[in-house]
């Protein structure tokens, strides 16, 4: 074997199609284009993701619906049921991450009123919704520095 001799393998290199010479090549005048229209035109082959040909698109024609808040992903919801599992004490935004209550990604958590408090803690650094605190407040705990 020698580098001059080297070449690819059979039938692992197509020849080129050479379109557009005479008609006796079966690909002469349109060269497989069609006649006219967008795919017959140079450099206009492709059409933009949801283009309905003129017509107003779907996306346009639909109403604009909710509205999702970007805070809320970095914000992990606590539950009281689930603290109240917890040993009573002071209860910080490590120690609810320790419990495996807040997700990693999570950047903020706020306790939420849902299920009962038996339990006193105190919640430092950590958001609370108004009934939540009163929830917490009543079992003898209290909430410092939260919102």
């Amino acid at each position: 074997m020698r580098l001059n001799t080297l070449k690819p393998a059979p039938g692992a290199r197509a020849e080129r199609t050479r379109v557009g010479r005479g008609i006796g090549s079966g690909l002469g005048k349109t060269a497989g284009r069609g006649h006219k229209g967008s795919f017959a035109r140079s450099g206009k082959g492709k059409i933009k993701a949801g283009f309905e040909g003129g017509q107003m698109p779907m996306h346009m024609r639909l109403p604009k619906v909710g509205f999702r808040s970007r805070i809320a992903k970095d914000t992990a919801e606590v539950m009281l049921y689930q603290l109240d599992k917890l040993e009573a004490g002071e209860i910080d935004f490590a120690a609810l991450r320790a419990a495996k209550l807040v997700p990693s990604t999570a950047k903020k958590a706020k306790i939420v009123k849902k299920g009962e408090l038996t339990k006193a803690f105190v919640l430092k650094g950590v958001l609370a919704t108004a009934g939540a605190k009163a929830a917490v407040e009543a079992a003898g705990g209290k909430v410092v520095d939260g919102e």
